[in-house]
């Protein structure tokens, strides 16, 4: 099985939203004939979770169940929301999870910032508090959202500080470059802070086209010319090495800060995905090149 050249990190991948990868038996099979060790995967009920265990992969994370109720404003439905991915979570650390994936959105973006870091903060406190026991840790991913409000939380320096600080310690990162090199956050100034805290990492990486930021900025979408698939007028998001992201630097952070999880790939990227071919080459070269750093 692949793995990286610093730090011999496990590489997998994310489970993507095309047929072949949606069916289970399908995707471990492709998985384990093609050297990945690790698939990360929806929330799937305990016996497909089972079942890719029982294939011999290990599970790098499973999504947590509509964890948008977890920034409600509503108290309720906070507190339902955590009772139902607390039994979930469970089930799955029975059958083999040990790191939950989720986005801290809030189900209403266009209210203030610090409204909604405030249920943010009880909605996940609430779940965390309740799966202590179980070991199990929640690994948040610092996507920003989509546009106008760019809402989610806990995805710039200072949000996943403030985060970290106010829920339990099995709150963790979900350590992605991509969103930071996208938004202007340096990934080796990040992580050299949070590696501590870092459960899961995500292989993808941001190419930035300073010619279009040159002719257009970045704050506007430009009047004439396009954009890119999975990007923007002035960036998009790539496989591992295509991009700007300093990984060889990254995971020997990781290795002084003895993360001993896995790496695995997020395929987004214009260049392959929109086919089942081109998302197997995708994946298999983004491995490729994770097994040389």
């Amino acid at each position: 099985m692949a793995r990286t050249s610093t730090g011999s990190y496990p590489i997998g991948f994310r489970q993507g939203w095309s047929a072949w990868q949606k069916d289970v038996p399908t995707l471990t099979s492709w998985a384990k004939g093609n050297e990945f060790e690790v698939v990360d995967v929806g929330a799937l009920e305990a016996d497909k979770l089972k079942s890719i265990v029982a294939a011999g992969l290990k599970l790098g994370t499973v999504d947590l169940k509509s964890w948008g109720d977890l920034v409600s404003p509503d108290a309720g439905k906070r507190k339902d929301c955590a009772a139902l991915n607390a039994a979930y979570i469970k089930t799955a650390v029975d059958a083999g999870a040990k790191v939950f994936f989720t986005l801290v959105m809030p189900t209403e973006p266009g209210r203030p910032r610090k409204e909604n870091f405030s249920f943010a903060v009880d909605g996940y406190g609430q779940l965390l508090t309740a799966i202590r026991s179980t070991g199990a840790k929640i690994a948040i991913e610092g996507w920003p959202g989509p546009s106008p409000h760019f809402a989610t939380l806990a995805c710039t320096t200072a949000d996943y500080r403030a985060i970290l600080k106010d829920l339990p310690d099995n709150a963790a990162v979900n350590f992605d470059p991509s969103h930071l090199i996208r938004v202007g956050i340096d990934p080796v100034r990040f992580l050299a802070e949070f590696a501590p805290r870092v459960a899961h990492v995500h292989g993808k990486d941001t190419e930035i086209f300073s010619e279009a930021v040159q002719e257009h900025g970045t704050l506007q979408d430009p009047t004439f010319a396009g954009g890119h698939g999975f990007g923007g007028s002035y960036w998009r998001y790539t496989i591992p090495g295509q991009g700007e992201a300093r990984w060889t630097k990254l995971f020997s952070i990781l290795k002084d800060a003895k993360y001993a999880g896995a790496v695995s790939i997020e395929l987004e990227d214009e260049r392959f995905n929109g086919s089942d071919d081109g998302e197997k080459r995708g994946l298999i070269a983004g491995r490729q090149y994770l097994a040389t750093v």
